[in-house]
C-alpha cells in the first residue's frame, strides 16, 4: 500500500495517552492521536470537524532512538486575579492564596522516530505536511519538529522502505555486523515475533475541546532486523546521510 515516510525528531516530544488533570504522561513512541492531530493541523481541519478521513490510515513506527524520559512540573494560575484562575470541578474559583496548581509533565528528550504512513489520502497529507495550514508540533505546542519532517512523499511500500533504506542515527555496531535490531510499532494484524503488545486509547474520534473522544487499538512492538549499513557514523554523518537520502528522491511527487 503506497504512502509516505516522515521523521519525528527534536529536542523534546510528548505523546500522552491517558493524561488526566495535573498528571501528563507520555508514551515511549508517537501516539495515533498525536499523529492524526498533526495531519489535521497540516490540512486545516478544525476542532469538531469529522476525522473519518484518517480512519483507514495505517501507521508503522520505527524507534530510531528511544531518547531519555524526563519529568518536570509547571504551575498554572499563580499571580492571576481570582476570576481568571483555573476553575474547580464544580465550576467555582479557588480561595485567595490557593489559586496556583502544580502539574507534572513527562516528555522524551532527544528521541527520534521514523513513521511509515499508508492508506487513503496519504498523498494529500504528505503534501500538506510540506506546507502546513497551522503550526506542527510533537505532542505539545512548544515542541517543534526538526527539519526533514517528510523524508519521502511518494513510496510504493513505505514499511519495506523503513526496514531496508532509511538511515539510522549513530549507535555502536561491530565491523562484522550485517544487521542491527530496532523496535517497530505495528498496528492491526497478528505479529508472532512481537516482544510485547498493548491496547491504547488513542484513536481520535473527536478533537472537540469539550467532548474529546477516543477509541481503542492494539499495537505490537516487534524487534526487527535492518541492515547495519543504514547506521550512521558519529558526528554529522547522520545528518549527511539523511540529506543525501532526501535529495535522491527529490521531485518524485511532481
Amino acid at each position: 500500500m503506497s504512502g509516505f515516510l516522515m521523521r519525528l525528531a527534536g529536542p523534546m516530544q510528548s505523546w500522552g495517552e491517558h493524561s488526566a488533570f495535573g498528571e501528563r504522561d507520555t508514551l515511549p513512541y508517537p501516539s495515533r492521536s498525536g499523529l492524526v492531530g498533526m495531519f489535521a493541523a497540516a490540512q486545516g481541519v478544525r476542532r469538531g470537524d469529522p476525522l473519518d478521513r484518517y480512519a483507514e490510515l495505517e501507521l508503522t513506527v520505527r524507534v530510531d532512538r528511544t531518547g531519555v524520559r524526563l519529568s518536570d512540573f509547571h504551575t498554572i494560575g499563580g499571580g492571576l486575579p481570582r476570576e481568571r484562575t483555573v476553575p474547580t470541578a464544580e465550576g467555582k474559583r479557588r480561595p485567595e492564596g490557593q489559586t496556583t496548581i502544580v502539574t507534572h509533565r513527562s516528555y522524551l528528550a532527544d528521541a527520534v522516530f521514523t513513521v511509515a504512513v499508508s492508506g487513503p489520502g496519504a498523498d494529500e497529507i504528505a503534501d500538506a505536511l510540506a506546507a502546513p495550514h497551522w503550526q506542527l508540533y510533537l505532542g505539545r505546542r512548544a515542541f517543534v519538529p526538526d527539519p526533514l519532517l517528510v523524508l519521502r512523499s511518494r513510496v510504493a511500500d513505505p514499511v519495506r522502505e523503513l526496514v531496508e533504506a532509511v538511515p539510522l542515527p549513530h549507535r555502536r555496531v561491530g565491523e562484522e555486523t550485517a544487521t542491527v535490531v530496532v523496535d517497530m510499532i505495528h498496528e492491526r494484524g497478528e505479529h508472532t515475533a512481537a516482544r510485547s503488545t498493548a491496547v491504547l486509547s488513542d484513536v481520535p474520534l473527536s478533537f472537540e475541546s469539550r467532548s474529546r473522544r477516543y477509541a481503542l487499538r492494539q499495537i505490537s512492538v516487534v524487534p526487527t532486523e535492518v541492515p547495519a549499513a543504514l547506521v550512521a557514523g558519529p558526528g554529522r554523518d547522520y545528518q549527511e546521510k539523511l540529506f543525501a537520502y532526501v535529495r535522491r528522491y527529490a521531485g518524485e511527487a511532481a
